[in-house]
């Protein structure tokens, strides 16, 4: 045994103001310089899983509904980590004197002061579960995708924080009575992934699936963006690796060489979930690989890994990520069957992925002498009885019970407040138009506005920009194609720029140093441009009785209903950037529809 380890477990903490600490002594808090500096490092890498999940989760989703999720995980950790630094890290490890086996009580609002000795250690530690904490939300915002209503969701990912903390006090609390009995859980495939998935799966369940998600079976839906979806993937798995090694809570004594055990047994469990993705989605699809196939196994098998990261040997690592990719492979077309439609799989690859995590500890684990993460005790298979697998399966179910039952009572709760389900012609628009005002182009936007109208009103959609759209480009491509159209009554341009190559002789304006410096015959086609937008807005120009809207025949005094689907493609090239001409042009739609259902209950979009 670590002489290091048994004669100075607190050396870190050893200090003449120990006694006046403010915070009560925590085995969390037990690390010294080198430790915080490796439970801080963990902490920043771990927040990073937020870009990964918010890539993996918008290129799931359609393009509609890109920018949506990507706001629910800035709202996930603004708003979770605000609760969970007001009360919850007191519920997850106060040891305050109203503390029990079921909830912490005590060290709400952590902010020791200047002079503390545990200042440090408190800080890192808040830190490093605050980073779980937020992970644990952002897994549920996937499953309810494309079609929950944001302003409910920023409450749910308020309140959220219960969810997740009160099960982590029961596996990782001094209190806990999972704790008490001896559960095993090294870096959260239980109070993380399985409260997680458990919440994901029960947010599915009561938000219904997407509209018409079911319509011709149970194959998934397109996805909007299968290289952002990979590229959150790597993101996760390089975060993988400091949620993981980064739980040894520090590298003195004996935990430098289990944190380098649990980086390498976490890479080798990807190996297995990776290598059995590639083989099913190959012979499922007959020679054709899957990009979501393969995501949710390498996913899964992380997730198995987690909370045994550093208990395995390396071919029982392999196993277990395999048998995890495995477990999500196979359960998420079982919940699409029971309508349980999850755009992102967490339901599948946390939740189920999870349980099988906490149940491998209890086949698998070694004793990892000279710590004391199992108390002494040892696997199934490893000739350590039947209680640590007792303890691991009790675990699994009290997790998956209290993340289901909690989640259903706080989505019930919130929509008494407001409804948490998208309005249908909401979800056929897309969240990011109806929810941010983010207008996508090529995503159905139009078609959507035509197939509704009859049903409700606004003149905010049209005067929204398309989102990705440079309207100042907009604004000089639209007026030489109004300069085109007046051809028959005006000269095109009065300078020779695009045929003679020599500098415009008319006066233009420019603001730009660079571009004002003399001899530099590089700017020309700048100098082009500026000469020709003068003339193009010269006064004479503007004087004459010339319409600015140029309608085709067949579309000019049309409802925008009655248009046909080639029609709307002319209009929507048009009037791509002039969001006046569309207002001028369907101004008398929009009262007509105002007098036709004044007396209807009908919501407008903004």
């Amino acid at each position: 045994m670590d002489s290091n380890w048994t004669m100075y477990p607190r050396i870190g903490l050893r200090s003449p103001n120990l006694t006046n600490t403010t915070v009560n002594l925590q085995e969390s808090f037990e690390i010294d310089l080198e430790d915080t500096n490796w439970i801080l490092t963990s902490s920043f890498i771990i927040f990073t899983m937020q870009t990964g999940f918010g890539m993996l989760e918008s290129g799931c989703v359609s393009i509609k509904n890109e920018a949506n999720i990507m706001m629910k995980n800035l709202a996930d950790i603004s708003l979770g980590g605000l609760t969970y630094w007001i009360f919850g890290y007191g519920m997850s490890f106060g040891e305050g004197t109203y503390s029990n086996p079921f909830i912490g009580v005590g060290d709400f609002l952590p902010d020791p002061p200047v002079g503390d000795a545990l200042m440090g250690p408190v800080f890192a530690s808040f830190l490093f579960q605050l980073s779980f904490a937020t992970t644990a939300t952002t897994i549920v915002s996937g499953a309810m995708a494309e079609r929950c209503n944001f302003k409910a969701y920023c409450l749910f990912s308020l309140l959220n924080t219960v969810v997740y903390c009160v099960p982590a006090g029961w596996v990782w609390g001094s209190h806990g009575f999972l704790n008490k009995l001896g559960a095993v859980d090294i870096a959260g495939s239980g109070p993380v992934h399985l409260i997680g998935g458990a919440s994901a799966f029960a947010s599915a369940l009561m938000l219904g699936p997407r509209l018409g998600r079911y319509a011709h079976g149970i194959a998934p839906l397109p996805m909007g963006n299968p290289v952002n979806a990979v590229m959150g993937t790597f993101v996760l798995w390089w975060g993988w690796l400091a949620f993981n090694s980064g739980s040894t809570y520090g590298v003195s004594g004996a935990k430098w060489q289990y944190a380098a055990r649990a980086a390498v047994m976490t890479m080798m469990g990807s190996f297995g979930g990776g290598c059995f993705g590639l083989l099913f989605t190959l012979i499922k699809n007959k020679g054709k690989a899957e990009v979501m196939e393969l995501i949710n196994s390498v996913l899964g098998s992380l997730v198995s890994i987690t909370a045994g990261c550093f208990l395995y040997r390396a071919w029982e690592s392999l196993l277990i990520g395999f048998i995890g990719a495995a477990i999500a492979s196979g359960t998420s077309p079982l919940f699409d069957m029971m309508g349980v439609d999850d755009p992102v799989g967490a339901s599948a690859v946390h939740g189920a992925c999870g349980l099988w995590g906490v149940i491998a500890v209890g086949l698998f684990a070694d004793n990892p002498i000279p710590m004391e993460t199992t108390n002494g005790r040892s696997g199934l298979f490893k000739g350590g009885g039947w209680y640590l697998l007792g303890v691991q399966t009790l675990t699994g179910v009290c997790l998956m019970t209290w993340g289901i039952l909690v989640t259903i009572s706080l989505l019930w709760f919130i929509d008494k407040i407001m409804p948490i389900r998208m309005d249908p012609y909401t979800e056929l628009m897309g969240a990011d138009i109806t929810e941010h005002r983010i207008r996508h182009g090529q995503v159905g936007i139009s078609r959507a506005v035509s197939a509704l109208r009859p049903y409700h009103r606004s003149n905010s959609i049209e005067r929204m920009p398309t989102v990705g759209m440079n309207t100042g480009h907009g604004y000089i491509v639209d007026k030489l194609n109004e300069a085109k159209k007046k051809k028959a009554i005006y000269p095109m341009f009065t300078n020779k720029a695009f045929i003679n190559d020599h500098e415009p002789s008319t006066t233009y304006s420019n603001q730009g140093f660079l571009h004002k410096r003399p001899g530099n015959t590089d700017n020309n086609p700048h100098k082009t441009l500026d000469s020709m937008v003068h003339d193009i807005n010269d006064a004479t120009l503007k004087n004459k009785e010339v319409s600015n809207v140029m309608i085709p025949e067949g579309i000019k005094g049309k409802r925008y209903k009655d248009l046909s689907a080639k029609q709307l493609e002319e209009l929507g090239r048009i009037s791509a950037n002039q969001d006046r001409f569309r207002y001028r042009f369907h101004e008398d739609d929009y009262k007509r529809d105002v007098e036709r259902a004044t007396s209807s209950n009908i919501r407008w979009l903004d």
